[in-house]
């Protein structure tokens, strides 16, 4: 299975490429870039390391590939500042992320490939896409709440001593400043949260707060986040890769669960061959409920005014594929530069 990543040269794409190196399981890699020689050196880089992980194909390449990929992980966008939440990156990126679709689909993007989106703002974009590049919606997967969840669940063990990968949270909803956390269905080692040892509402707020903030701290420290997020990446690819049937967070087309209708967030999700295979609605309580739903108001409204704003009205994404949309002016790949989460 191929894998191109666009906007490859960043730090989280070639985290992306790096995570999926070490997962071993795509055959191929192709880093896509503006920056064509920061591309290449991140592939040489990763190419020098390939006898002690996988017998993969690892190399640079141009919007060109697209064609023959299996897999299309977008990275590419406009940094993210310190200061800025994910959805004021929407008039900044927006024309940017359109530009890109399209040629991609001047490239020629097959009907039975997958597109994975990561820029920011995730589930605005998802949605743009689902809608303009004519794939079945259940193959354009946003990653969603994926970081937020894993950065959750990490909080959760740091602060409680638990084992990390025993440690079961779920954030839904956008990935942003409504992101809603799921304590009803916590567990640790399959007990429920609120039994274990030093758990209590004032700790639960507090790891809370840490995850929402986190993409902004690791900005300030480092300037983006790169592993956690690419290994996120990687659940998703290795999902659909090996049909593994995961339910993961990731940001699909919603029409019908929570009674929420067209728009793109983050609901539990069985992620295998074919993209999105269902959409589980799980049982939430009332407050969650009315959160997740808020979620979905807040992102739709942001999507009214980025569909006036483009097309002069708004427009709804549906579930078979798009007609193509003239939605935004096409952006010179010299204009690229890695998005930050």
């Amino acid at each position: 299975m191929k894998v191109s990543i666009i906007g490859g040269g960043g730090l989280v794409g070639s985290s992306t490429a790096y995570a999926l190196q070490c997962g071993g399981v795509v055959s191929s890699i192709c880093l896509i870039d503006a920056n064509a020689d920061k591309a290449q050196g991140e592939a040489l880089d990763l190419l020098h390391g390939a006898s002690l992980v996988a017998d993969q194909r690892i190399y640079a390449g141009d919007m060109s590939e697209v064609a023959t990929s299996n897999i299309i992980v977008i990275t590419a966008g406009l940094r993210r500042k310190p200061d800025e939440s994910r959805l004021d990156l929407i008039n900044r990126n927006v024309d940017l992320f359109v530009g890109i679709l399209d040629q991609m689909k001047s490239a020629g993007v097959k009907e039975n490939s997958y597109v994975i989106v990561v820029s920011n703002p995730v589930d605005v974009l998802t949605y743009l896409a689902v809608k303009r590049l004519g794939l079945a919606w259940q193959r354009v997967i946003g990653l969603g709440t994926v970081l937020d969840t894993t950065r959750f669940r990490s909080n959760l063990a740091k602060k409680l001593q638990a084992p990390s990968t025993q440690v079961n949270a779920l954030i839904l909803g956008e990935h942003g400043d409504s992101m809603v956390p799921i304590w009803s269905s916590a567990t640790i080692s399959g007990l429920p949260i609120d039994q274990w040892p030093g758990f209590d509402v004032t700790v639960g707020n507090e790891i809370f707060a840490a995850t929402k903030g986190a993409g902004a701290q690791v900005i300030k420290l480092k300037g983006g986040a790169g592993f956690a997020v690419g290994l996120s990446i990687r659940e998703v690819v290795h999902a659909i890769a090996l049909d593994s049937r995961r339910v993961l967070p990731v940001s699909t087309l919603v029409n019908g669960p929570y009674g929420i209708r067209d728009v793109c967030l983050s609901v539990p999700t069985e992620v295998g061959c074919g993209g999105t295979r269902k959409q589980i609605e799980l049982a939430l309580t009332p407050k969650e409920r009315l959160g997740l739903q808020n979620s979905a108001r807040v992102l739709r409204e942001t999507l009214e005014q980025v569909e006036s704003r483009l097309t002069g009205g708004p427009t709804k994404a549906t579930a078979t594929p798009a007609s193509p949309m003239a939605i935004g002016r096409a952006i010179p790949r010299s204009a690229w530069t890695a998005g930050k989460k």
